[in-house]
């Protein structure tokens, strides 16, 4: 069991695993995989299960075409210590270039960590 809500862990694909994200899209995948296996962690990703679907409020509800929701992904790490928030801000994750992940980057907010400077020193 998770000791809060920031470090969940389950078992993906048979091996147990951290939680990094849930509900990620292909994007996001694309995005951190690499990221996260170039700071020496073994990646773990399944799709995840579809959301459970409403009851139709009225009969004539069930006429019209249910949209089926995009494909979205569960991403786990087999280093069950690992946590997402500690690794962003405990500054442990490095960019390609050797540049600290910054919150920004990791967000998908800025394409380049800029940040080597951290949040508390800044004057």
């Amino acid at each position: 069991m998770a000791i809060n809500k920031n470090h969940e862990f389950e078992e993906l694909d048979g091996v147990k695993c951290a939680i990094v994200e849930k509900n990620a899209s292909q994007q996001r995948v694309d995005f951190l995989k690499p990221l996260l296996e170039f700071n020496k962690y073994t990646v773990v990703v399944v799709t995840s299960p579809p959301p459970k679907a409403a009851a139709p409020a009225t009969p004539a509800a069930t006429d019209a075409p249910v949209p089926t929701p995009p494909a979205t992904f569960t991403i786990g790490v087999t280093d069950v210590t690992f946590n997402p928030t500690n690794a962003i801000f405990g500054r442990l994750l490095k960019t390609y270039n050797g540049h600290i992940v910054t919150l920004a980057y990791w967000q998908q907010k800025e394409t380049v960590s800029r940040d080597n400077v951290p949040y508390f020193s800044k004057k």
